[in-house]
C-alpha cells in the first residue's frame, strides 16, 4: 500500500498512471492546477477514470503556490513523488516564456523542498528528449552532452535535472529523470501531433506537415511510458560506483541522481505516421509541407540501453497498433459530445 503523490493527474501520462497505480493497490494523491492550455474538459473527463477510487484524493493546486504544495506534504506523507505536472509544449514557449519558469521552474523547486523536507524515500520527475537540442549523434544517448537546449521548454527541463543534482547531493534525496519521448495515445493531447492531424483529416481540413514531412520522431506509446515510469519510481536511484570526476558521465553521478531515455527505439519518419493515420481513418489527408519550424529538432531516437538492462524495460507496441488505437478511443469519444 506504498503511498504515492503523482502531480499532473489531469494530465495526459499523470492520470494513465494514476490509474495503474491504483489498480495494483497503491494509494495515490493527486496535484493539477487544470490550466486553460487545451480544453480543460478533456483534463475534467480524464480525471473521472480515476476521482471515485476509493484510494485516490486529489487537489487542484498550482505548484508555484509552495505552502499548499507543502501542506498536502505534511497530510498525505508520501513516499514516492513522480512530479509530471508541467508546461508543456515546445512552440507555446516561444509566445509564453513565464508560464514555463513559473511551472516548471518554480513548481518543481517547490516539489524538491517538500520532498526533502518530508522524507520522501525517492522523487522520479518527467524530463523531455528536447533536452538533446543541437546534438545530432544519434540515438540520443543520456551519456551525450547536453548543453545546447533549442527552445525555452528544452532549457527548463534540463534545469529540472540540474536542480535534481544539487538536491541529490546536499540532502542524499534520490531523484530520477525520465526523458520522454513523444508520448501518444488515448486520451491525448490536442496540441500533439497525432490529436491534431486526426482531427483535420476527418474534418477534410488541410494538415500542416513541418520540416517537409522529414521529421523522425521516436514515438512511445503510453501504456509501455507508464510501464516504464513504475519500474522506475519502485526502485530508488543510487549512486554510481565508477563514476569519476575525472572522466565524468552526463548520465549518473557519485550521488543519488539518474537520467534515463524513456523512448520506444524505433523512430518512425513523418510519412509513416500520417500514412498509420489515414490506414486507420480510411480517409487520405490533404497535407501542406512547410520549413522546420523554431525550436523543432529534426529527428529524435532513444537509447534506452540503461533502462533496458536496469529495469528490463522492453516497449512493445507498434506505431500501427498505438496509432489504431488511439483513433478508436477519439472515435469513441467525440462520438459521445
Amino acid at each position: 500500500m506504498k503511498k504515492i503523490l503523482v502531480t499532473g493527474t489531469a494530465g495526459f501520462i499523470g492520470s494513465a498512471l494514476a490509474l495503474k497505480l491504483l489498480q495494483r493497490g497503491n494509494i495515490v494523491t493527486g496535484i493539477d492546477n487544470h490550466n486553460d492550455y487545451y480544453d480543460p474538459k478533456l483534463k475534467e473527463d480524464r480525471l473521472k477514470t480515476i476521482i471515485d477510487h476509493d484510494n485516490y484524493q486529489h487537489f487542484r493546486v498550482n505548484l508555484s503556490d509552495a505552502s499548499s504544495v507543502d501542506q498536502i506534504f505534511k497530510d498525505f506523507k508520501p513516499t514516492v513523488v513522480v512530479n509530471l505536472a508541467a508546461q508543456a509544449g515546445v512552440r507555446y514557449s516561444i509566445e509564453n516564456p513565464g508560464v514555463y519558469i513559473e511551472s516548471n521552474i518554480v513548481g518543481f523547486s517547490n516539489i524538491l523542498e517538500s520532498s526533502r523536507f518530508h522524507e520522501v524515500s525517492h522523487l522520479v520527475y518527467a524530463s523531455s528528449s528536447s533536452v538533446y537540442g543541437a546534438n545530432e549523434t544519434m540515438p540520443f544517448s543520456v551519456h551525450n552532452n547536453v548543453d545546447h537546449p533549442l527552445s525555452l521548454y528544452a532549457a527548463t527541463k534540463k534545469s529540472n535535472e540540474l536542480f535534481a543534482h544539487s538536491y541529490s547531493n546536499l540532502f542524499k534525496l534520490p531523484t530520477t529523470g525520465l526523458r520522454f519521448f513523444t508520448v501518444y495515445g488515448p486520451w491525448g493531447r490536442p496540441d500533439m501531433a497525432l490529436f491534431k492531424f486526426t482531427k483535420s483529416i476527418l474534418e477534410g481540413r488541410t494538415i500542416q506537415v513541418f520540416n517537409f514531412g522529414n521529421h523522425r520522431r521516436d514515438f512511445t506509446y503510453i501504456d509501455d511510458i507508464v510501464e516504464g515510469i513504475i519500474r522506475v519510481l519502485d526502485k530508488p536511484a543510487s549512486a554510481d560506483a565508477n563514476w569519476t570526476g575525472a572522466n565524468p558521465d552526463p548520465g549518473s553521478s557519485f550521488v543519488p541522481w539518474r537520467v534515463y531515455n524513456i523512448g520506444n527505439s524505433k523512430p518512425v519518419e513523418l510519412m509513416q505516421f500520417i500514412k498509420a493515420i489515414e490506414t486507420a481513418l480510411g480517409k487520405k489527408a490533404n497535407l501542406e509541407l512547410l520549413p522546420l519550424q523554431p525550436g523543432d529538432v529534426p529527428d529524435t531516437f532513444a537509447d534506452v540501453t540503461n533502462l533496458e538492462d536496469e529495469f528490463n524495460y522492453k516497449p512493445n507496441t507498434s506505431i500501427e497498433d498505438g496509432v489504431n488505437r488511439f483513433i478508436e478511443w477519439y472515435l469513441n469519444y467525440f462520438s459521445k459530445k
